[in-house]
Order: C-alpha cells, then structure tokens, then sequence
C-alpha cells in the first residue's frame, strides 16, 4: 500500500454560533467518488449524497469539532486547528500526511501541506469539506429545536439579518460565541 494521505478542512469558522467541525478523508484511490467539489458549491441535498458515499467509500474518515467555549478561549484560527488536530488524531487508519485547507496548519506528528483553496483542489480535501459542513450543519439544526427563536436552521449560525435581529430581541443563548463583535455588542446592549 503507498502513503496514506488524508485531507482536511474546517467548516463554521464565521458564524456567530455554534461549534467549528473539521474534518479528515483519506479517499480509496481505488473507489473514486465522482462529484467531489468546495462543500460552498454544492446544494444541501447534493453534500448529504456526497457525505453518504464518502463514509462509505473512503479507506477512513473522521469528523471532530472545537466547542463554542474553546472558540471563545481560544480565539477562532487556533479552534478551528485544534478540531482538525482532533480529525486527524481519530482517524483509522493513521495517514503518513496532510494536506489541508487554508494557509496555516495545526502542529501535527506527520508531514503536512497547506493549500489555499484546496477544498477547490484537491478531492480529499472536498471531502473533508463535504463532511466538516454536513456535521456542523446537523448539529445546528438540532440546536434550532432548543433555541428556536434564533432559526438555526436556517442560517447555520451565520450573522444573517434574521439572526442579528434575533440576537438584539433576546440577547446571546448558551451556543453564541461571546467573543464574535455582534454577539459582544448584543452582551453590552443588555
């Protein structure tokens, strides 16, 4: 067998809410997947299709993610790191490389490579993407049933105007990363 490479990417590095996900792929040269692209290019029902083939097909696979309160403590960049470092820690089997979204790259005990726009690029990466958002997006449409006044389900977290308005009508929830501007000026409006 040659070297096992995984790709890795992030999903919800913006949005006001919710955990950052990433996620680790190391594809099966042997069982392509057709259709792999940036999971921001592919409808929802197109990235659920893709996730299911990619959990199926892949020689391994693993999603992981950094919590609203890490995000908070740490700062974004080095969440987002930390999931991607917890992706690939949990994958089976070990990669002997990197390749990751992004210009920048969590400490790692392998060989890794970052490439901006990788997840355009790069198949592994697309579906490490691919993965990263459909888990995020799950996450956040289970959150929206204990928060429904937010519509998480809608907007994922993002700062949309429905959201920013929701967030000055009732102030941040459990799940609002208290360090994000909107959410901290919506702290002070209190």
């Amino acid at each position: 067998m040659g070297r096992l490479i995984c790709g890795v990417d992030e999903a919800g590095r913006g949005p006001l809410a919710g955990p950052v996900y990433a996620a680790a792929v190391i594809l099966d040269p042997c069982r392509p997947i057709a259709g792999l692209a940036d999971s921001k290019l592919l409808s929802a029902r197109r990235r659920a299709a893709l996730a299911i083939a990619i959990r199926d097909r892949a020689l391994g696979w693993s999603v992981a993610a950094a919590s609203v309160a890490e995000i908070d403590a740490l700062n974004i960049l080095q969440a987002s790191l930390l999931a991607m470092r917890r992706a690939i820690a949990a994958l089976a089997p070990q990669p002997d490389a990197a390749v990751i979204d992004g210009n920048q790259a969590p400490p790692l005990p392998i060989a890794c490579r970052t490439i901006v726009g990788g997840d355009r690029l790069h198949p592994a990466i697309s579906a490490a993407s691919i993965l990263a958002k459909t888990a995020r997006d799950a996450e956040l449409e289970m959150l929206d049933a204990a928060y429904p006044e937010y519509g998480f389900a809608r907007h994922k977290g993002y700062g949309t105007p429905q959201h920013l308005l929701a967030l000055r009508l009732h102030g941040p929830c459990a799940i609002h990363r208290r360090t994000f501007s909107p959410v901290a000026q919506s702290l002070l409006d209190l």
